[in-house]
């Protein structure tokens, strides 16, 4: 398996169709699935998952506890639970735009064994559905030292990060950004690249 895209969603029935519809569009020379943690939502997401899986049985993989995990421990299983060489992020109230990022991003980590994760600009989409670009002046090469110093500038639906990098440790478990802390993790191993398309939409 190439590429594992990794899900967590809880009450979001709003939005998930319009994301899952996104990872499902995607035209790619590759096998990959996509992973869904699915928290005990106490709206109609799980029941919008099933329908769906039900109709992609052979890409996309529910994993639906019988409780409510809470944010970070769902992340982390739903990450353990990816079997791809990759994994790509994408939250359940989030989508893609480009039929071809995990191609795009899988090219160029094929290409380059020294970068460890790469990101691409997105656009972020405000109540009223009103857009603008994420990142508009955004260095190529980025270093663990910049994610540190810049805190929050890699927007999580444009992950896309080499599998089997990070064991995670116990203090991951409480962090109130899992992405962050992701990303300070695995940018450990080397080097960031960011690809300047827009290929999703992210809330704020």
């Amino acid at each position: 398996m190439k590429v594992s895209v990794c899900m967590i969603t809880y009450n979001h029935e709003k939005y998930i169709v319009q994301a899952l519809e996104s990872a499902l569009m995607q035209q790619a020379d590759f096998e990959y699935e996509i992973v869904v943690g699915e928290d005990c939502s106490t709206d109609r997401t799980r029941a919008l998952l099933v329908g769906l899986q039900q109709q992609h049985p052979a890409k996309i993989r529910l994993l639906l506890p019988e409780r409510n995990l809470g944010m970070m421990p769902n992340f982390i299983q739903t990450l353990k639970a990816c079997r791809g060489r990759y994994i790509a992020l994408l939250e359940g109230d989030d989508f893609w735009t480009d039929p071809y990022k995990l191609q795009k991003q899988v090219d160029f980590l094929d290409a380059n064994p020294d970068f460890v994760m790469c990101f691409h600009n997105v656009e972020v989409q405000d109540e009223a559905g009103n857009r603008s670009r994420a990142n508009t002046n955004q260095q190529h090469v980025v270093s663990v030292k910049d994610i540190i110093s810049r805190a929050w500038f890699i927007m999580t639906c444009s992950i896309m990060f080499r599998n089997g990098l990070v064991k995670y440790p116990r203090w991951f478990n409480r962090v109130r950004n899992g992405d962050y802390a992701l990303q300070l993790l695995v940018s450990q191993h080397g080097l960031t690249r960011y690809l300047d398309e827009v290929m999703g939409v992210t809330g704020w």
